[in-house]
């Protein structure tokens, strides 16, 4: 069974908090960063699955709607793993390991895309490959 639009927009919409948290996480997003977010959006999340939104746009651009607005407003991130976690428990059926694995990806690409990682974001994707393969 599909999963409802909305859930799809919603599930968009805690990745893109989910990739902003990990570029935040030592207090300044780089363009670098975000730059690498956007081509990884392009090249494997968009043609991952075909929803679209009532603009006719794939949901999944939803991931770069909402970690755009975060870094516009400068948002506090303190909610998200444990948001992202009660919302994967909520849509297990969206998380196979296909998705889980490039959930990971995105997120170890955006930390290394400028100087490497550092630990606050080893500490932040260990986090969240916990609560993808739990």
């Amino acid at each position: 069974m599909k999963p409802a639009h909305q859930t799809m927009t919603h599930f968009y919409e805690h990745l893109g908090k989910v990739f902003y948290s990990i570029a935040a996480i030592d207090k300044t997003v780089r363009t670098e960063e975000i730059e690498k977010l956007k081509q990884i959006i392009r090249t494997e999340w968009l043609p991952l699955e075909n929803s679209f939104n009532e603009f006719g746009d794939d949901t999944a651009y939803q991931i770069e709607i909402v970690f755009d607005w975060l870094v516009e407003n400068e948002w506090v991130f303190d909610q998200v793993i444990p948001d992202f976690k009660i919302f994967r428990a909520e849509h297990q059926h969206l998380f196979t390991p296909e998705i889980n694995t490039l959930i990971l990806k995105t997120a170890n690409a955006i930390a290394s895309s400028f100087s490497g990682k550092n630990k606050s974001e080893h500490v932040l994707i260990s986090q969240l490959s916990v609560i993808l393969f739990q």
